[in-house]
Parts: C-alpha cells; sequence; structure tokens
C-alpha cells in the first residue's frame, strides 16, 4: 500500500514522464485511471517502485511537486540514468499501465482489445540486428 505523499509524487513523476497532449487526445500518465491502474496491478513491484519514488524524492529534498517542469525531467532523466532495478521497475509500470489505457490506444490508431485471440500484425524488422546476440559466446553452464 502506498501512502498519500508517495501516491502524489508517483503521480507527479508520471506525469512528467508522459505528459497529456491534447492536440493528439492523449491522456498524460498522471490522469486517473491511469494511476488507478498503476495502483492496482503494482503487485510484486511495490517494494521497488515505493524505492524509486523515495529515491526521486530525496534528490529533490521532498519538493518533486514544486519544481518546475524542466528541473523535473532533468531530475528524472538524471535518475533513470543511473539504470537501477527501482528505476527499471517505476518505468515499465508506468509504461504498461499507460500502454493498457483505452484512449490511449484509440490515439495511437489500434483497436483497444486484448492481443489474443485475434493477434496484431506486426512489420517485419531487421532480423540482422540480433547477430550480435546470436554471435555471443554461451552465458549459461551446459551440465548435460
Amino acid at each position: 500500500m502506498m501512502t498519500d505523499d508517495e501516491l502524489r509524487d508517483l503521480r507527479d513523476i508520471a506525469g512528467t514522464m508522459i505528459p497529456a497532449n491534447a492536440g493528439r487526445n492523449l491522456p498524460g500518465a498522471d490522469d486517473p485511471a491511469i494511476q488507478a491502474d498503476i495502483v492496482k496491478t503494482v503487485g510484486r513491484d511495490l517494494p521497488r517502485v515505493k524505492e524509486a519514488i523515495a529515491a526521486i524524492a530525496a534528490k529533490s529534498d521532498g519538493t518533486f511537486a514544486s519544481l518546475d517542469v524542466d528541473r523535473r525531467e532533468a531530475l528524472i532523466n538524471e535518475y533513470f540514468a543511473g539504470k537501477s532495478a527501482p528505476a527499471a521497475t517505476l518505468g515499465r509500470v508506468i509504461l504498461g499501465a499507460y500502454y493498457r489505457d483505452d484512449r490511449v490506444l484509440t490515439a495511437l490508431g489500434w483497436e483497444p482489445r486484448a492481443p489474443f485471440p485475434k493477434g496484431f500484425t506486426v512489420e517485419q524488422g531487421d532480423w540482422s540486428l540480433l547477430d550480435a546476440v546470436r554471435n555471443r559466446p554461451q552465458l549459461w553452464r551446459d551440465d548435460r
């Protein structure tokens, strides 16, 4: 469970990461429905999300909500540049809830539905981009 302060900071962080775009009819990640989805689905990621929120709040001396947009963005970019597990978890949780929202899918030209059973058509990409991974030495033990 998150405290009121953590919920406020989560909303402010999410809204800074993904602001609303009225021109494209896209809500921000601070939208109440998206925030409710985050809270409802955070599950086992809650400790890392809380850790990330606390770290961002600490970097701003507890004044994140009162910072101007440029300073908020800089602070978030600086935090995410550290590539910590809590940062990655917070980003994944926010993005996941954002792209589950029907309004976002509709604005992006996608039918707001589950991917199965109908599926989605995905354009084929450049498979040669995987060559670096394919040519890497084996990373695991072979106990056969």
